[in-house]
């Protein structure tokens, strides 16, 4: 019998492409969309979609139990940028929505949680080149506070009440398929729509600021992978470390000039600049590829190919 899956924040960058290959993967009857408003035509025609706010409990434990759902994928968050102008609406959206499936799980409503965590959750005491998994973070954004608060409540709820839940912190994430959702990172996926729209682009960022990427095929492989794998092999119930690629907006710009050589790029680092500093440089994924044989396979150039085909196609 097929299990059923709901995916709360299905609409955003990731939920989009997420929801989709669970459904190709899993039958598009069986896999729920879920969000606060509609999302895209692929999304909305393939399979079930329900209007749902993630922060109600009750709206949640309504369609859990409509559905029999046994697996949810809880996507919905604000992003660093957009939490820094609204820290309280960030806070409640990012911990309600949490805590939410949590105690659907722990009160045996659903099966099994995945919940993305991030590399906001490092500050600017964290060692900056190969992250490890476990190190001082301090994070300094409200969503780096609101993801390590998280990761340490997936640990407890694990430890004491037996939730299965898994999580990834994701690095900056770049994809074609849907807009930029007001992340840090979001400037590795703008430049690749400013460089065939217009030929230049404006960075937010300074041109060496190194940062973890990851093209959003590895991103959605990680989640269903991790959440396929034996649960008695995980050593993390916080979150996994997860790591591709790291670049600098200056390494992007050139991999992007060797395939439209007018491309031009120029610098005005804003308040996203001290965001970007309190983040590490490259990622440590060492315990992934160990417990989960987690591999990526997308580095920049593969990535800037295939983000400049992809999004010529879309004109």
């Amino acid at each position: 019998m097929q299990k059923s899956i709901l995916i709360l924040g299905a609409c955003g960058q990731i939920g989009t492409e997420l929801t989709l290959e669970l459904r190709k993967k899993f039958g598009n009857e069986h896999v729920i969309a879920s969000d606060i408003r509609e999302g895209s035509e692929s999304l909305m025609e393939s399979g079930p979609f329900e209007i749902l706010d993630a922060t109600s409990y009750d709206a949640v434990e309504d369609t859990v139990m409509h559905y029999e759902v046994e697996e949810v994928y809880l996507m919905a968050a604000m992003l660093s940028a957009t939490a820094e102008k609204f820290p309280e609406r960030a806070w409640n959206l990012n911990m309600n929505s949490l805590f939410n499936v949590l105690n659907l799980a722990k009160e045996k409503k659903i099966d099994k949680i995945f919940w993305p965590s991030s590399i906001a959750v490092f500050g600017k005491n964290t060692p900056k080149e190969n992250t490890p998994q476990h190190t001082l973070m301090e994070p300094s954004t409200v969503y780096g506070i609101s993801k390590q608060t998280g990761e340490r409540w997936c640990a407890y709820y694990h430890a004491k009440y037996g939730v299965d839940v898994r999580s990834v912190r994701f690095p900056g994430l770049i994809s074609w398929k849907t807009q930029p959702g007001g992340g840090t990172t979001d400037y590795a996926v703008d430049i690749y729509i400013k460089a065939l729209e217009e030929g230049r682009y404006t960075c937010f960022l300074k041109e060496d600021t190194m940062l973890p990427m990851m093209y959003m095929e590895d991103a959605i492989r990680a989640s269903i992978e991790l959440m396929e794998s034996d649960g008695d092999k995980l050593s993390i119930r916080s979150s996994y470390n997860l790591g591709a690629m790291s670049f600098t907006p200056g390494e992007i710009a050139r991999s992007i000039s060797a395939v439209i050589p007018e491309f031009q790029i120029h610098y005005d680092p804003d308040f996203r600049q001290a965001i970007a500093d309190s983040w590490p440089g490259s990622i440590d994924d060492s315990q992934a590829r160990k417990d989960w044989d987690w591999k990526p396979e997308f580095n920049l150039e593969r990535t800037t190919e295939e983000m400049i085909r992809e999004l010529r196609n879309l004109e």
